[in-house]
């Protein structure tokens, strides 16, 4: 057997080894200077970068939302407070998953659609790094289920934080308005660095008007955080200042009672102080529960609020518009004395009055007529005639002037938003709104409180105040002082007069106010059985508003007209006549004649601030 033998190249194995070696150490040597190199980047050119955003990993700022401002009545009552409550709270950059986070939540707690949907719409509004709240509220069980599972809900947690809650509910809402969740259109409008913390913001009545001394400042904690987001430590902080608190005028007690003797009426009752124009009560009838609208109420109940057809969301007292009727009467009747009439010319009272040269005939209320009337006598017993001569006689443009100089048809500027003007017809108002020219049938209509003349329960109560001021027209205000949060030290705003009708002689103002007087108090007032028994003096006038006319030849039945097309019933007054504490008017929608409904509303009233309760008041309060 032949041996085969093959003689092995070292030289060329040693130089294959060779070359590999070389490649393999220039790849290694090129991978290292690649990291060198990104090495050096990293640490050296873009230190101050990489820094930042680690720190920015490792330190956050949370802001610290301030407690909101309370809001008390004038004896200290709470009206809107700060109650603490659970919630569930998330922060969406620790969430990969929200629709995950927001299953595994209705797991734990109930979420209403309402609630998931104002979480979204913050997602859409918000930075991601703002903490938002998913659900307020938590009951007991809730808190001890969430806690329980905490720990596998990342980016969820349960906190403590105070909720706005109103006390008296109903009551005071039309007063005191509302908190609710910061919508869109908000944004658009607050500095949000302001905000940072809160979800809420006020809306209506006094939490919206004094939004910015309610809300306070927000402070801010700094603090270390963990890979998973959770806090190790905190490192600086800075408290948030809380809101100031607000102590009104209006008297809660006054409010709830005065509400009760409206009754079933739709309507609204102002009472005042004349001197200071300080509100005492501002009530608007039917009311609605303020605290759902916290944290959003559901759709289906508040379109039942608003289909509601007795209007519950309509402030009356600030809001509502109405023919003044025969309430304006004092002042059509102050108007002529300033312009020259004699007191004692006296007009004669068929039961109608006629243009000259028309067929048509303006009723009086008393339809067999009232004789003749002076001026005392005919604001007394409320003669339609004796105005509608004197309406003619003055004319549109001095009815109208006397109206504005008395505070109605334009704003009082009371401290709540939204107030509108009313309506003191002009000639030039009728042709630019209604591109029409002035009839003297409307003058006749305006002589007693009819036709287009628009005023406000707040605008008639300011107007009685200014009469039982002698002129002296004061600003209405709610607010009554502030108490700051820091100092603890109340913060008054003195009294504003807005200006005087002046009277050529001081006589005019005592001969209307006694003819207001005896109104209630004398032996043919059209409010005297509201007058019987008084322990003190009080002036009043009576109203009757139309809502639909009535044809000429044609009586008014109010038994065979439905309910929403009755007159409505007014009156103002103020008490003590020799040294006025209170004015108040009252409005009750269809409530027919003013004598019959409103006035003893307004004495009842009345009865409540200077006198006291009644005694089964006083005994319910106890019990």
């Amino acid at each position: 057997m032949k041996n085969d033998f093959r003689l092995q190249d070292y030289l060329h194995d040693t130089k294959l080894i060779q070359s590999r070696l070389i490649v393999t150490s220039v790849i290694v040597l090129l991978l290292a200077g690649s990291l060198l190199w990104r090495l050096f980047e990293l640490q050296i050119v873009q230190n101050e970068r990489f820094n930042t955003l680690s720190q920015e990993n490792r330190i956050r700022y949370l802001p610290l939302a301030p407690a909101r401002g309370q809001i008390y009545d004038r004896n200290g009552i709470p009206l809107a407070q700060n109650l603490p409550v659970y919630a569930v709270e998330v922060q969406p950059e620790r969430v990969d998953d929200i629709e995950s986070l927001l299953n595994r939540v209705s797991q734990l707690v109930v979420l209403s659609s309402e609630e998931v949907e104002r979480f979204r719409e913050t997602l859409r509004t918000r930075p991601r790094f703002e903490t938002r709240v998913l659900k307020s509220g938590l009951s007991d069980e809730e808190v001890a289920r969430f806690a329980a599972n905490q720990p596998l809900i990342e980016g969820a947690e349960l906190s403590a934080r105070l909720q706005r809650h109103y006390p008296l509910g109903q009551e005071l809402v039309h007063v005191v308005g509302y908190v609710g969740r910061i919508s869109e259109n908000d944004l658009a409008r607050i500095d949000t660095a302001a905000y940072r913390g809160t979800d809420y913001i006020g809306k209506l009545g006094i939490e919206g008007r004094y939004e910015d001394v309610l809300l306070g400042k927000v402070g801010y904690k700094k603090v270390e955080t963990n890979a998973h987001g959770k806090i190790v430590r905190v490192l600086s902080s800075k408290k948030s200042v809380a809101g100031s608190d607000l102590h009104l005028s209006v008297d809660a007690n006054l409010q709830r009672a005065a509400r009760e003797y409206l009754g079933e009426f739709q309507g609204a009752v102002v009472a005042v102080e004349p001197s200071s124009g300080a509100i005492l009560a501002f009530v608007s009838n039917p009311v609605y529960d303020p605290n759902p609208f916290v944290e959003g109420i559901g759709s289906r109940d508040y379109q039942t609020l608003r289909q509601d057809p007795r209007r519950p969301l309509l402030n009356r007292a600030l809001n509502g518009r109405y023919a003044p009727g025969s309430t304006i009467k004092p002042i059509f009747a102050m108007a002529a004395l300033e312009h020259g009439r004699s007191p004692v010319k006296t007009t004669f009272c068929p039961g109608y009055f006629k243009l000259p040269g028309s067929s048509r005939r303006y009723r009086c209320w008393k339809r067999q007529g009232h004789g003749y009337m002076n001026l005392y006598n005919a604001i007394v017993q409320s003669c339609d005639v004796y105005f509608y001569q004197l309406a003619r006689t003055l004319g549109i443009e001095k009815l109208s002037d006397a109206m504005v100089r008395f505070g109605l048809g334009r704003q009082t500027g009371i401290d709540l938003t939204g107030e509108p003007s009313g309506l003191a017809p002009t000639p030039e108002w009728k042709r630019e709104v209604r591109g029409k020219p002035w009839y003297p049938g409307e003058t006749i209509s305006v002589g007693i409180g009819q036709g287009y003349t628009l005023v406000t329960p707040l605008q008639m109560a300011m107007a009685t105040a200014t009469l039982a001021n002698r002129g002296k027209r004061m600003q209405p205000k709610i607010v009554a002082y502030m108490r700051d949060a820091s100092t603890n030290q109340p913060q008054y705003e003195k009294p504003k007069m807005l200006d005087r009708v002046d009277a050529r002689s001081s006589d005019y103002f005592r001969l209307i106010i006694d003819a207001m007087t005896d109104v209630v108090h004398g032996r043919r007032g059209t409010a005297r059985r509201s007058g019987r028994g008084a322990t003190y003096r009080f002036a009043g006038k009576t109203g009757t508003a139309q809502v639909i006319g009535i044809a000429q030849g044609e009586s008014y039945d109010e038994q065979a007209i439905a309910k929403r097309f009755r007159d409505h019933a007014l009156f103002i007054s103020f008490a003590p006549v020799e040294d006025p504490k209170i004015a108040v008017a009252v409005i009750a929608e269809n409530g027919g004649g003013g004598s019959r409904t409103a006035a003893p509303i307004a004495r009842k009233v009345m009865d409540f601030y200077l006198v006291g309760p009644p005694e089964e008041e006083k005994t319910s309060d106890a019990t």
